[in-house]
């Protein structure tokens, strides 16, 4: 870890001035401060604002960085997470990106600066890898959630990505439904791209094929389903989805309103089914037929692999989990008429 006798040694000035520096001390001249401030942004200095033991060197604070907490997924993932860090005696800092890599990395500099023991991590996407490469450069550990990247390796606990998708696809299909369109969130996220080479190749294995034209990318937080639902039901007759699979239930709960702004009928003109339970948001539910992941298991199991990492209880090769989803059939999806 860069300490402020490497700037002092790196910019030929004192600790003394490096400290004065950092605390906008007035007695020190510009282009003293703007060369100590050069080699701080150089090193990636990030100053450690919470005492720390003498002894273990830990702050018993870990974090959870989660893409949106309004999603009920995600608050789900936060409960198990708190509960298990206050079952060990640690407090939870909890950041909110929403999906955004730039306020992602603003977290992880506060969280360097704070002086947490680890981090629960689910990426904004594969560009995080430059935010976490901080954290493994400072020998903070962290634990993937729901998210990976391929570039970089830690433990994980997920849901079983391909296995869900292939329960959905394959309940929309024993309903009679070939033309099934896929709203997905964008494939720069792993389970994102999960689930849509699980929805071709189950629909491969069908003998039914897939057709790119249903195959819809979208922003998880971007609301614009009136527009996508629209341009599915643009097309002849014939050749309109008469089923969706949502894999979000944010995303699923909008293309409802969308059907329903469109006077689309659910399930009689379009069969509709998604990932996660929306189960705080009453008017849809329980109408929608869902995959409910164990989001509350995810994060108590995650904190639990976290934990371990920062106590060196860990064996030295990661660990991954994958925790099945439950499938809830309920009014959304019919057979096909």
């Amino acid at each position: 870890m860069v300490t402020i006798y490497d700037i002092a040694k790196k910019a030929n000035v004192s600790p003394m001035t490096v400290s004065r520096v950092i605390n906008n001390s007035p007695l020190i001249k510009e282009s003293t401060r703007l060369k100590v401030q050069q080699v701080i942004q150089e090193l990636e200095y990030i100053p450690n604002k919470q005492a720390r033991s003498l002894t273990s060197r830990e702050t018993k604070l870990v974090s959870l960085v989660l893409p949106d907490i309004s999603n009920p997924f995600f608050t789900n993932i936060a409960r198990g997470a708190e509960d298990k860090a206050l079952q060990l005696g640690y407090q939870l800092i909890l950041g909110n990106t929403d999906e955004n890599k730039e306020k992602e990395n603003k977290y992880v500099n506060m969280l360097m600066s704070t002086g947490v023991d680890g981090v629960l991590f689910v990426p904004t996407g594969d560009a995080s890898a430059a935010n976490l490469k901080k954290l493994i450069k400072r020998n903070v550990p962290f634990v993937f959630i729901d998210r990976t990247i391929d570039s970089i390796q830690a433990d994980v606990i997920s849901g079983d990505n391909p296995d869900t998708t292939r329960q959905l696809v394959n309940h929309l299909i024993e309903l009679g439904h070939t033309r099934i369109a896929l709203i997905n969130g964008p494939t720069d996220l792993s389970n994102a791209r999960e689930r849509a080479q699980a929805f071709k190749d189950t629909l491969t294995l069908a003998g039914i094929g897939h057709d790119p034209k249903y195959m819809i990318e979208t922003h998880f937080r971007k609301d614009n389903l009136n527009e996508i639902v629209s341009k599915l039901f643009s097309f002849q007759k014939d050749e309109r989805p008469t089923a969706i699979l949502a894999t979000n239930n944010f995303i699923g709960v909008n293309t409802l309103r969308a059907l329903r702004a469109l006077q689309i009928r659910v399930p009689e003109d379009v069969s509709v089914a998604c990932f996660d339970d929306p189960d705080i948001i009453p008017d849809y539910n329980p109408f929608l037929t869902v995959a409910k992941q164990p989001a509350y298991d995810m994060g108590f199991l995650g904190m639990q692999l976290l934990i371990e990492r920062i106590q060196q209880a860990a064996p030295a090769s990661y660990r991954k989990i994958v925790l099945p989803a439950e499938l809830v059939i309920r009014g959304s999806t019919s057979p096909k008429t």
